[in-house]
């Protein structure tokens, strides 16, 4: 425990400076504060560095792009194989583990080492691994490198060590499962064949075993050549040659007749007595045509014949082999039972099917009672026991991503009542139809801990729908994830008639109800959503439906900015070029363009009629930004509500708004410069006149329909940023106007004294420099195309988010959906239509030698808000309601409320919002603010609880509004002390005590990058300040010191997706989502990491093997048992030698006994182990002594032999014996 002090005694009206000399905080009042200041300052930090670690726990969601697919039928555990080296192990619920190859080569098979506890995966880097399955933490046991010849098929029979490896060139390898080596023993292609075939076989695309004889294997060819050969003989017993490729074979259970499917859609069954043509085939989707022949059909990929004991007709199931002539029709997997074809058609393509069978033994009746299906992007069980083939529900939380995920938010320690509530609600609209049957795969264990906490995980998606999942935590971790309610926004929407909007529908005509930012308060249950269309609905929890309207604002939030033109601009300003090539055309403010006279609509048509809402989350409140002069409103990119306060404030590129939702009207709407008043802490440049240009809204238009007519593809980037780039650095002014007087007039922000400003337009003179686009700023981006978290593919060089500033940069741009800027730089950023293609989201900027000014810079965006009960000028002696606001340029400013304490006069009187100019400064973008006590504990933010709007009412208890954690005046006390505010940038991280706005702590957070994410959060009973930053580093600070603890280099930033959905919570718990489809949670708590062992679940459990049927001595007599022999005899060193060292080189694994012991951590593992290692010393010692006392016996037993044949023999001669 360490003890910090900090005198604030003797405070002057000078602001603490930095080494620079630059004031680093201060205010407007410039006097000293009369507020009660504490004389000694002393918290206990009780966080050290040993508190945190870092350490991935589960996954959740769909493994993203599957290649492989393989179940054990013993243990009942399934595996799933990716194409960036992921494995996925599923068993029952709660019983998920995910394993990763360091080479990250795609998965091509997957064998289990079936009731062993062991998995061998085949990798695209020609490399097979021999994973470990019985820790919980499975690990690699060996690894063997083949270096000359590439592998494509994998097949290791039942209770055997020794695997079947085919490769490309048609050779077959064995190799011995334990030493994990190669055996001598080869099949040769050129000796399988016959001598006189001309043309190589092909690579092997199949190898099994003969349920009949376990010393004959059957090897297929992709060329169509079908070979049984003789293991013992070293010879072929048969081949065939069939004129169509062949996809995949499967035998009869015994194993007199097999079947095939070929590339021409067709199955051919073959008899072992005549090898000469096949006894059948038929093209199970192909029709005859008039002229006799067969349609054409697409390749049957697989076939599965499984044979049934109470049916004489056998299943058989395949994918694909539809004909070619019905184009657009979804995959399918065909089920054949006797005359009956069942076809299911697939919302995907087939990765991969397993036909799950009760027996394990190929040469027994297979039992066949369900199909796993694995799909490019879902996971499919059908039952086979019932005659409609219904699907299981599946307990995995497979469909994260059914839409495109596009945020995220993580809440721990809910409101122990908010997930029933959410699951009794959503339960009502669950599908049906599903098997009465258990899901089937139910392997594993998974101890249920006693210990939980409530923990909700929201995902907003492309398509405007929100999921909320449980999460919950036992102990403190679950591998689960249910869905426990869905709300769709697009519902509040009018649905748009087609050409009613116009060109600027093109816009966001793919998500124009995308979520783009979330806010949720547990206690009161209010939820609110920010869409990519500049709007954000809130929405209230009802357990009642209702007939209700939905409330519409609408704000008008620009700013007219103007370029600084001097002479030297006019001949070397940047302009935009149309992408095709044609000079753009100029236009007038006020043009006939449809988009130069839209002005004052919304993106977005709200329903104006009464509604019907279903219980659940009712929307209440649409807030909406409008256009302005023909420019598109700028996304929203901060956000805050205040339950108690009745109050809700966003902010974007071009200001500030604040909103009485209580009231149903707009407080504030300013723009940011207008909100310092005199405190303006830079000298900006006066405006220039006005000249002509060209609407940017038509060039974004033209430019969008260019850049996504090339490529129907429609690759979702991240919230990118189309627009506002240019080599040139063009002189921006920021005109500061009077602060207008808010009008509240059906819902609109009016001002009698100023006009609403005419958003600039940017200049399209004909410079030399066409091809490039002319800055606009972050006031001036288009509607982006909502654009998926999940779908970000942008590959962005680890050295460049280390080294260079470019990337860093972009990347900011991109996480905020607009260019933030730090008031101790000028950014100059590039873009090139031509070169979209090949360099996605590739950015460069140049940096000024200035630091000081912002004459070239754009407009000041608001990137975060926040509530709080605080000190809004340093006079203050009480905390009142206040909001902080922080922006681009590192500036914060705090904001009185005065709110009506009674109810009802909270309700009709109206609510003041009074900015001060107080103004506080950091380096960097402002991320997040926290609150702390004098004694170091997190502040909560005053809430309302949750009630029931729409209940039924009851006279004798009328509904008040429950207020927690409100004190405007009554706690004298602890208001009285004050209280530190602490600040994170995207640089920087400040403490300072309120009211004085005294600096008290200051840390750099990082030169070399910059801060993604930054939330202040509990772990083990403290507070802490969790930073991750895009060069990959998660950080924490202790509070108030601002001490670092933790900085480890844990994920290099490649992509966007993980910069707009990493975020942090309580309990040392984050999240990520690291694929499109998939979601990590990770923590940063040692307790937690050194329990984690603990709390996985088992993925092996010991279960007897069952035995082998007893087929009777007449079958046995007639030859239909299957003959078996000792692999060991032909396989081994002995006989068959050693393989040739070139050929593959055996890599040891780190998942032996020593892997094992450092997986197995924990206090309870070691004294688990200690606890083993006596019991076997002690039952060492048992034997030993056993041992000893049957030695000495034996000895005593031969001593007495020995002297009564010496008295026997004593008085006889030599010739008498």
């Amino acid at each position: 425990m360490k003890k910090f002090r900090k005198v604030l005694d003797g405070l002057t009206t000078s602001t603490p400076v930095n080494p620079g000399g630059s004031p680093v905080c201060g205010s407007a009042a410039g006097t000293p504060s009369a507020a009660h200041t504490p004389r000694d300052l002393e918290i206990h930090e009780t966080l050290m560095s040993e508190h945190f670690q870092i350490c991935k726990t589960v996954r959740h969601g769909f493994p993203y792009q599957p290649t492989a697919l393989a179940f054990d039928p013993v243990q009942k555990i399934l595996a799933i194989g990716c194409r960036s080296g992921g494995v996925r192990v599923l068993g029952g619920p709660g019983v998920d583990c995910h394993c990763q190859h360091e080479s990250g080569a795609a998965v091509l098979q997957l064998q289990f080492l079936i009731n062993e506890g062991a998995l061998v995966t085949a990798c695209a880097d020609d490399t097979l691994h021999l994973w470990n399955l019985r820790q919980r933490r499975p690990a690699i046991l060996h690894s063997l490198k083949f270096n000359r010849e590439r592998i494509t098929f994998c097949h290791l029979p039942f209770q055997s060590k020794w695997l079947y490896v085919g490769t490309e060139r048609g050779n077959t390898h064995i190799v011995n499962i334990e030493s994990f080596v190669l055996s001598g023993y080869v099949i040769m292609w050129n000796k399988a064949i016959e001598l006189s075939t001309k043309t190589h076989p092909g690579p092997v695309v199949h190898l099994s075993d003969s349920p009949k004889d376990e010393g004959k294997l059957l090897v297929g060819y992709e060329g169509g050549t079908i070979v049984m050969w003789d293991l013992r003989a070293k010879r072929a017993d048969f081949r065939i040659y069939y004129d169509e490729a062949i996809h995949s074979v499967s035998w009869h259970h015994e194993g007199r007749q097999f079947m095939c499917s070929h590339s021409d859609g067709s199955l051919s069954m073959w008899n072992l007595r005549n090898t000469a043509k096949p006894f059948q085939v038929t093209f199970p989707h192909g029709k005859t045509q008039r002229d006799g022949k067969k349609e054409s059909c697409k390749p049957i990929l697989k076939v599965e014949y499984k044979t049934s004991r109470n049916s004489s007709d056998a299943f058989v199931v395949f994918s694909g082999g539809l004909s070619y002539d019905k184009a657009g029709r979804r995959p399918t997997l065909t089920i054949m039972h006797g005359k009956a074809i069942t076809v299911l058609e697939m919302d995907y393509p087939i990765v991969e099917f397993i036909v799950l069978c009760e027996t394990p033994y190929l040469n027994e009746v297979q039992e066949p009672y369900a199909v796993v299906v694995l799909l490019e992007k879902d996971f499919v069980v059908v039952d086979l026991t019932q005659s409609n083939f219904p699907i299981f529900e599946n307990p995995y939380p497979m469909d994260v991503h059914e839409s495109p995920v596009t945020c995220t938010a993580y809440f721990a320690d809910c409101p122990p009542d908010i997930i029933p509530v959410l699951y009794s609600i959503g339960a009502k609209h669950k599908k049906t139809g599903y098997s009465h049957k258990d899901w089937p795969v139910s392997g594993g264990v998974w101890n249920v801990g006693s210990q939980t906490y409530p923990e909700i995980i929201i995902t907003g998606h492309a398509d405007g729908s929100i999921k909320f999942w449980d999460a919950t935590a036992i102990p403190p971790l679950s591998v689960t994830l249910q869905m426990l309610y869905k709300l769709k926004t697009s519902k509040v929407f009018e649905k748009p008639k087609t050409g009613e909007m116009g060109r600027s529908a093109e816009l966001v005509e793919e998500d124009p109800y995308a979520v783009q930012m979330i806010t949720w308060c547990p206690q009161s249950r209010i939820f609110c959503v920010v869409g990519i269309s500049a709007h954000v609905i809130l929405y209230r929890f009802s357990k009642n439906d209702a007939n209700t309207s939905i409330t519409s604002l609408e704000v008008r939030l620009q700013c007219e900015m103007e370029d600084v033109i001097s002479p030297s601009d006019t001949e070397n300003t940047p302009c935009f070029s149309d992408p095709s090539g044609h000079s753009p055309q100029l236009h007038s403010p006020r043009s006939n363009t449809p988009d130069s006279v839209r002005d004052s609509i919304p993106c977005l048509k709200v329903k104006d009629r009464m509604i019907r809402m279903p219980p659940g989350y009712q929307a209440e409140l649409v807030l909406q930004l409008l256009w302005v002069d023909g420019e598109p409103p700028q996304q929203i990119t901060s956000l805050d509500l205040n339950s108690a306060y009745g109050l809700l404030a966003l902010g974007n590129c071009n200001g500030l708004a604040v909103v009485d939702y209580l009231q149903k009207t707009v407080l504030l709407c300013m723009s940011t410069v207008e909100l310092y008043g005199s405190a303006d802490p830079f000298q900006r440049l006066t405006r220039s006149p006005r000249k002509n240009r060209q609407s940017t809204s038509d060039f974004c238009m033209r430019g969008l329909s260019n850049f996504y007519s090339d490529s129907k593809k429609r690759i979702r980037t991240s919230y990118q940023s189309l627009t506002e780039l240019s080599d040139n650095q063009v002189s921006l002014d920021l005109e500061r106007s009077k602060s207008p007087t808010s009008d509240h007039v059906n819902g609109h922000c009016t001002s009698p004294t100023s006009q609403p400003c005419a958003p600039g337009r940017a200049r399209v003179p004909g410079g030399p420099e066409g091809a490039r686009l002319a800055r606009r700023g972050p006031g001036r981006p288009p509607f982006r195309k909502a654009q998926s978290a999940a779908c970000m593919e942008v590959s962005l060089p680890v050295s460049s988010l280390t080294e260079g500033y470019p990337s860093r940069r972009a990347m900011l741009q991109q996480l905020h959906g607009v260019s933030m800027y730090s008031h101790d730089e000028h950014h100059s950023t590039t873009y090139s239509w031509s070169e979209r293609e090949s360099r996605e989201n590739s950015f460069s900027r140049s940096r000024s030698s200035s630091v000081s000014s912002i004459d070239r810079e754009t407009k000041e965006a608001v990137t975060t808000v926040q509530f709080a009960e605080s000190y809004g000028r340093k006079s203050d002696s009480l905390p009142t309601p206040c909001l902080w606001v922080g922006t681009s340029l590192g500036l914060v400013l705090i904001i009185p409320i005065s709110i009506p304490m009674d109810e009802q006069e909270r309700l009709e009187d109206p609510v003041t919002v009074a900015p001060t100019g107080t103004v506080l400064m950091l380096k960097g973008s402002v991320l997040r603010f926290g609150f702390l006590d004098c004694g170091g504990a997190l502040i909560q933010n005053p809430c309302e609880m949750w009630r029931d709007q729409h209940a039924p009412e009851d006279p004798d208890r009328p509904r008040k509004r429950k207020l927690v954690n409100f004190s405007p005046s009554s706690s004298q006390e602890a208001s009285g002390d004050g209280h530190l505010a602490v600040v994170c940038s995207e640089r920087q991280a400040k403490v300072f005590f309120m009211p004085s706005q005294a600096c008290l702590y200051v840390h750099n957070i990082t030169e070399s990058s910059f801060v993604l994410r930054a939330d202040i959060v509990s772990v083990c009973n403290s507070v802490c300040l969790a930073c991750f930053c895009a060069n990959g580093h998660i950080m924490t600070l202790s509070l108030p010191s601002l001490r670092p603890l933790l900085d480890i280099s844990y994920l290099p930033l490649t992509d966007m997706r993980i910069a707009r959905t990493f975020c942090f919570t309580n309990g040392g718990q984050a999240l990520y989502l690291c694929s499109p489809t998939e979601i990590q949670r990770i923590t940063y708590s040692q307790e937690m990491c050194d329990n984690l062992q603990e709390m996985l679940g088992e993925l092996f459990t010991p279960i007897e093997t069952p035995e082998a049927q007893n087929r009777g001595f007449l079958k046995g007599f007639f030859g239909g048992n299957a003959q078996t022999f000792d692999r060991e005899e032909l396989f081994g060193e002995a006989a068959a030698g050693k393989a040739s060292r070139s050929l593959a080189q055996h890599i040891p694994g780190q998942g032996g006994m020593e892997g094992m012991k450092a997986a197995a951590g924990g206090v309870v593992g070691e004294l688990a182990r200690a606890r083993i290692a006596l019991d076997e010393r002690g039952q060492r010692l048992g034997e030993l002594e056993d041992r000893t006392a049957l030695m000495m016996s034996s000895a005593d037993t031969f001593s007495k032999h020995a002297h009564e044949l010496m008295l026997k023999c004593k008085d006889k001669k030599w010739y008498q014996f």
